[in-house]
């Protein structure tokens, strides 16, 4: 069993990013600018937030956070997304979820500017990825398709089963997978014999949101699992969506919670606002 460690490869990845930012802010003499909009007092928001803003400093990009109370309203938030929509020092400009329950979620993701939409999110940006000319690609997806090639984990001709279809993992990372020509399969809560299904697949990625929900007798030997899950187990640990203790000695590769897959979604966010600025730059 191999570890895919999201960590190291985060790390790596930001290294190179670092070089290239250094490179472009020469070329062009501007800096590359990420906005965050964090709404209420959520504390895991809070942690997520802190974490991206660390990353813009650590690969040289300069950071922005809008901070708006728990009693804010749709109106508020749009117009903040307008003006950073209109800002031409910032080039990606992301919503931190969930909002506040009196926030139309929705309307604030459709307002932003699809060339600044470095979490993927807008209809723009799905389609493009739909119709195979992708540009800025849900982080969490992405990051998913880095780890695979950085451990030079080959797709073309595997079968592929995805259990979850949210639109920010499911159905971005299936069409990923299906552009590198694996056989996709995507399953999810009301899918009848999954067992049967996962347990055919070369590569199982989990993205249910039911803790240690993938187990043992769900894979083959010598599977590669991906567990996207941040859940907490029955003892308030922090688990993922795939029984790792008993899943990953049959598999030959599998992502590990922490340290897997979720470095690798705050390291895209950094990768898709420089992607903005050198599309925005025609660079």
């Amino acid at each position: 069993m191999n570890l895919i460690d999201g960590k190291m490869v985060a790390t790596v990845t930001k290294e190179k990013m670092s070089k290239e930012v250094t490179i472009l802010k020469e070329k062009t003499g501007k800096n590359i600018g990420l906005a965050v909009v964090l709404v209420g007092n959520n504390q895991a928001s809070e942690v997520y937030v802190r974490n991206k803003i660390n990353s813009c400093k650590e690969v040289g990009l300069k950071s922005y956070l809008v901070r708006k109370g728990n009693e804010a309203t749709t109106e508020e938030i749009l117009s903040v997304v307008e003006e950073l929509n209109a800002d031409e020092n910032i080039h990606g400009v992301m919503v931190q979820l969930p909002m506040p329950k009196q926030i139309d979620e929705s309307k604030i993701l459709r307002a932003i500017d699809p060339n600044k939409d470095v979490d993927g999110c807008h209809y723009v940006q799905k389609g493009k990825l739909w119709i195979g000319e992708p540009e800025l690609i849900a982080c969490t997806p992405l990051g998913i398709i880095r780890l695979l090639e950085y451990y030079n984990i080959p797709l073309e001709g595997k079968n592929a089963v995805v259990v979850g279809r949210s639109n920010l993992v499911g159905k971005p990372l299936a069409q990923l997978l299906l552009d590198k020509n694996a056989t996709v399969t995507i399953c999810h809560s009301r899918t009848k014999n999954l067992g049967d299904i996962t347990k055919n697949a070369d590569i199982v990625c989990v993205a249910i949101g039911i803790a240690k929900f993938l187990k043992a007798d769900m894979v083959k030997e010598g599977a590669i699992v991906i567990d996207v899950g941040m859940d907490r187990d029955e003892n308030g640990k922090l688990c993922g969506d795939v029984d790792f203790e008993n899943v990953a000695p049959k598999c030959s590769y599998i992502t590990p919670v922490p340290k897997g897959v979720g470095p690798m979604t705050v390291t895209m966010l950094i990768s898709n606002t420089i992607t903005a600025f050198k599309i925005k730059n025609n660079i």
